[in-house]
C-alpha cells in the first residue's frame, strides 16, 4: 500500500503528508438537473474508470482520515447553470471531497463527443475508419486540457502529489510540469494505446503534442506491456528519444513507464457475492429459467466491445448444436452510451436486428434464447447476475483491461461457472484460465460456448479458484499503491539530480567566481552544448546569437574560451575560425589557440582506418538514412536520420561486432547521441585539461559538455572547477542544466558580470 513519505518541499526532517490531487474527466457523480428552476442532485456515475478509482480512494482514506488526504477534479457531468455552481462546488467537496469543473454544452460537443471519443476513442481501438480529424476537435481539445491545468494550479499546494487519469487528459500532464517542474505528476492509460503504425495516423502536430504531454508526467502508467511497449515505439519513433528498461531521461526530467494492470475491489465484489440477499435474488433468477444454463453478458453500447460478434457466434452456437434448444439462455444487458455519436445509433440498430433475428429464428412458444435488456444495471443487479449465470461471455474487439470479466470471477462464491474472455482484452494477459477467443471469429465463439456449458464441475472450480485466487492478491488497492510508490521511487531517484540543477544560490555563488577571477577558462562542448542536434550534422553551424555571446565573452581580456568539439578542424575553423577562440577537435587531437597554427596536443594514428572504414560502410548501407562521416583520427557512423528502433539494433549489434574486431588496436568504440564513433585510444577531451590549461594557470575553470566524450574531461578537471552536464545523467560534473538554451543564458550572464576593476 501507499504510505506518506517526507515532504520534498518542506525543510529537512520534516514529515508532512502529501495530498492526492485525483484528475479525470468524470467524478464519481454526475450533477443533473440545476436548470429551469429544479433543483440540482447528486447522482453516482455509471461505472467506468470512476468506479474502480472511487472504490480504493474511498477505502484508502477511511483507513486514516487524519493524514489520507485527498481532492478529486474532474467534470461535473451535466449541464449547470452558473447560479447553481458556487452551491454544487461546495456541496462537493463536503460530501465528496471533489471540485466539479462545468463546460457549456458546445465545448463537450467538440471535446468530449468530438475530439475524445470520435477521434482518439476509435483510433486507440484500431477502429481507424471510425476516427474523424477535425481541426475543432483538436482546438477544444487542447483548450479544455487548459482548464483543466488552471483549476489543478488553483488547488495545489506545497507537498500535493497529482495523479492524472486517461485519454482525455493526455496533455495535462507537460502542462502541469511547465508550471509546476518539481512536482510529482503521475498519468493512467485506462484504455489501449495502438502501434507505432495506427498512432501516426494522427495529424504530425497532434501526435507529437501528445506524446509530450504524456511525458510531462514521472511515471506514465497502462494496463499491459503491450501498450507500454507501443507507448514506447511511438516515443522513439516520432520523438526520436531513447529509453532504458522504460526510463527516458528528458532533459529537465526522468520519465518511468511502466505496467499496471488494474484490479477491482475484489473484497467488494465478492461480500456483496456471498450475502444471503444475494444467495435470494439468484436464486430467484435462476427458478425463472428452469432447467436452462445462463450465459450472462453485460456492456455499454460501444462498437470495441463486440457485442455484435458475440451475438452471431451464439447464434452460430444455436444452429450447430440444436441439443441446447431449450436448455440455454443468453442475458444479453447493453447500457446506454454515448447517445450523440452516431456509430453508436446505427451500433444499436443492428444490434436490435440480431436480437430479433435469432429470436424469429430459434425461440418457442415455452422458450426465448435472448433476454435482451437496453438499460444499466446498479450493483446490487449486476452482482446477482454475475452470481446467477453459468457463464460469462466477454469478447471484446479491443479494450484497455476490462473489469467485467474481473467481476464476474469475484462473484462465483462457489467457484463454479466458466469465463468465456477475448484474447484482445488486456484482462486477458492476466486470466489465463478462463477460455480465450478470438472476437473476431463466430466459430471460435461458438466452439467455446458449447465447451463452457459442458465443462466438468471440477475444471470449473480449478480454473475459477486460480483466478480468483490471482485477483485477490492484485486488487484496486494493490493497483494503486504499486503505481503511487512506483511514483514515488521515482521522484525520490530523480531528487540528488535536481539538487545539482545550477539555479538560485549556485547560480549566484558561479556568477561571483566568475566576476572576482582575474584569469578564466572556459572549455565549452559544441553539439547538444552550445546548439541543439540536428539530423545533419552539417547544418549545426552557429546561429547570429551564439556567435555574439562568443565574441562578448572573448573581447574580456580576463577570458581564454575554448571550444572542445568532436568535429573536424576544417569545420570548426570554417564555422568560428574568425573569432578569438581557442579551438579543440577530434577530441583533444588538434589545438589551435587564436593566431595560431593547428598543432597535435597528443600523438594519434590513422592507419587503423583502412580496415575499419568497410565494417562502418556495410552498416550504414544496411541502415537507411545512415552514413558514415570520417575524420582525420576517427569514424563516425551517423543513424539520426534512421528508423530508430532499428538503428537501436544495428548500433547494438556494430558495437558487439567491433569489440571484437578491435580488441588489438588502439582504437576506442563510443556510442553516443544517434552515432557511433571509433577514435585513437589517445584522443579524448581530458587531455585538454591535463596540457592546455595549465598553461594558462587560471583562478577559474569552468567546463560545460553534454555527453560521454564530455565525461572525460569532467574527470580530468582540478577540484575547484565548475563542471556542468547538459541534460539529466549520470555524470562527474557538479551541476547540470536542461538544454543549450540554459547554457546561453548561463554564458549572456557571464558575459555581462564583466570583469574585476
Amino acid at each position: 500500500m501507499w504510505v506518506a513519505r517526507p515532504n520534498a518541499h518542506c525543510p529537512a526532517g520534516s514529515n508532512v503528508f502529501m495530498r492526492l490531487i485525483l484528475v479525470s474527466n468524470r467524478l464519481p457523480f454526475t450533477v443533473t438537473g440545476g436548470r429551469d428552476g429544479t433543483p440540482p442532485q447528486f447522482r453516482p456515475s455509471p461505472g467506468g474508470v470512476t468506479t474502480g478509482l472511487g472504490s480504493w480512494v474511498e477505502g484508502w482514506h477511511r483507513q486514516n482520515p487524519a493524514e489520507h488526504d485527498y481532492l478529486w477534479i474532474g467534470w461535473a457531468g451535466g449541464v449547470v447553470s452558473e447560479a447553481h455552481r458556487p452551491a454544487i462546488q461546495q456541496e462537493a467537496r463536503t460530501r465528496y471531497r471533489a471540485l466539479p469543473l462545468f463546460w457549456e454544452p458546445e465545448v463537450m460537443d467538440r471535446f468530449y463527443l468530438g475530439f475524445c471519443n470520435r477521434t482518439i476513442w476509435p483510433l486507440f481501438h484500431y477502429f481507424t475508419s471510425h476516427a474523424r480529424f477535425e481541426e475543432s476537435y483538436w482546438a477544444e481539445y487542447r483548450s479544455v486540457n487548459q482548464r483543466f491545468c488552471d483549476a489543478v494550479c488553483a488547488e495545489l499546494r506545497p507537498g500535493d502529489l497529482v495523479w492524472v487519469h486517461d485519454y482525455q487528459l493526455m496533455l495535462l500532464p507537460r502542462l502541469l510540469r511547465e508550471r509546476f517542474p518539481d512536482f510529482p505528476i503521475g498519468f493512467f492509460l485506462h484504455i489501449p494505446f495502438p502501434s507505432s503504425e495506427v498512432f501516426r495516423l494522427l495529424p504530425t502536430a497532434w501526435r507529437s503534442q501528445i506524446l509530450e504531454g504524456l511525458l510531462g508526467a514521472g511515471l506514465v502508467g497502462f494496463h499491459t506491456h503491450d501498450y507500454t511497449r507501443h507507448f514506447l515505439s511511438c516515443v522513439q519513433r516520432i520523438l526520436g528519444l531513447d529509453h532504458y528498461l522504460g526510463r527516458l531521461n528528458l532533459p529537465e526530467w526522468t520519465v518511468k513507464v511502466d505496467t499496471f494492470p488494474m484490479g477491482i475491489d475484489y473484497a467488494r465484489y465478492s461480500g456483496a457475492a456471498a450475502s444471503a440477499t444475494t444467495a435470494e435474488r439468484a436464486r430467484r433468477l435462476r427458478a425463472a429459467f428452469p432447467d436452462q444454463k445462463i450465459i450472462f453478458s453485460v456492456d455499454r453500447l460501444d462498437y470495441t466491445k463486440g457485442l455484435i460478434n458475440r451475438l452471431r457466434g451464439y447464434e452460430l452456437f444455436l444452429r450447430r448444436h440444436p441439443e441446447w434448444h431449450r436448455r440455454v439462455v443468453f442475458m444479453l444487458v447493453v447500457a446506454p452510451s454515448r447517445t450523440g455519436v452516431d456509430a453508436y445509433q446505427a451500433m444499436k440498430r443492428e444490434l436490435e436486428q440480431l436480437v430479433g433475428s435469432i429470436q424469429g429464428q430459434f425461440s418457442r412458444e415455452d422458450w426465448s434464447p435472448v433476454i435482451y435488456q437496453y438499460r444499466p444495471l446498479d450493483f446490487e443487479e449486476l452482482v446477482v447476475r454475475y452470481r446467477a449465470a453459468d457463464v460469462g461471455l466477454i469478447t471484446p474487439l479491443r479494450d484497455g483491461m476490462n473489469l467485467v470479466a474481473k467481476e464476474f470471477v469475484a462473484c462465483r462464491t462457489d467457484q463454479t461457472g466458466c469465463l468465456i474472455l477475448s484474447e484482445l482484452a488486456g484482462a486477458a494477459r492476466e486470466m489465463g484460465e478462463a477460455l480465450s477467443v478470438n472476437p473476431w471469429h463466430a466459430e471460435e465463439i461458438a466452439e467455446a460456448i458449447e465447451r463452457a456449458l459442458t465443462m466438468p464441475e471440477d475444471e470449473q472450480k480449478t480454473r475459477m479458484a486460480a483466478l480468483q485466487e490471482r485477483l485477490r492478491r492484485y486488487d484496486v488497492h494493490q493497483w494503486a499503491g504499486d503505481f503511487l510508490q512506483a511514483l514515488q521511487h521515482t521522484e525520490q531517484a530523480l531528487a540528488p539530480q535536481r539538487a545539482r540543477t545550477l539555479t538560485g544560490p549556485a547560480r549566484e555563488q558561479l556568477l561571483e567566481r566568475y566576476k572576482n577571477a582575474r584569469r578564466r577558462v572556459l572549455l565549452l562542448d559544441y553539439d547538444g552544448t552550445l546548439v541543439d542536434f540536428v539530423s545533419n550534422p552539417k547544418a549545426a553551424a552557429p546561429d547570429p546569437d551564439l556567435l555574439a555571446v562568443l565574441q562578448q565573452l572573448t573581447a574580456d581580456p580576463a577570458n581564454r574560451v575554448a571550444v572542445v568539439s568532436g568535429r573536424p578542424r576544417a569545420q570548426l575553423e570554417g564555422w568560428l575560425g574568425h573569432l578569438h577562440l581557442t579551438l579543440v577537435a577530434e577530441h583533444g587531437v588538434w589545438i589551435r589557440p587564436p593566431g595560431e597554427p593547428w598543432r597535435m596536443l597528443v600523438p594519434a594514428r590513422n592507419d587503423w582506418k583502412d580496415q575499419i572504414r568497410p565494417i562502418l560502410q556495410l552498416y550504414a548501407d544496411r541502415l537507411p538514412g545512415a552514413f558514415v562521416e570520417e575524420k582525420e583520427f576517427s569514424l563516425v557512423l551517423h543513424y539520426r536520420r534512421s528508423d530508430p528502433e532499428l538503428a537501436s539494433q544495428r548500433a547494438k549489434e556494430l558495437c558487439d561486432d567491433l569489440a571484437d574486431f578491435t580488441r588489438n588496436i588502439e582504437v576506442q568504440v563510443l556510442r553516443g547521441h544517434k552515432v557511433v564513433e571509433v577514435r585513437h585510444v589517445a584522443a579524448h577531451k581530458g587531455i585538454v585539461a591535463t596540457t592546455w590549461v595549465p598553461e594558462i594557470q587560471p583562478d577559474f575553470l569552468l567546463a560545460i559538455g553534454d555527453d560521454w566524450t564530455d565525461e572525460d574531461l569532467f574527470q580530468s578537471l582540478p577540484p575547484d572547477a565548475v563542471s556542468i552536464r547538459v541534460g539529466l545523467a549520470q555524470t562527474a560534473a557538479r551541476y547540470h542544466l536542461p538544454h543549450p538554451r540554459a547554457v546561453r543564458l548561463l554564458l549572456q550572464s557571464l558575459a555581462a558580470a564583466g570583469t574585476p576593476s
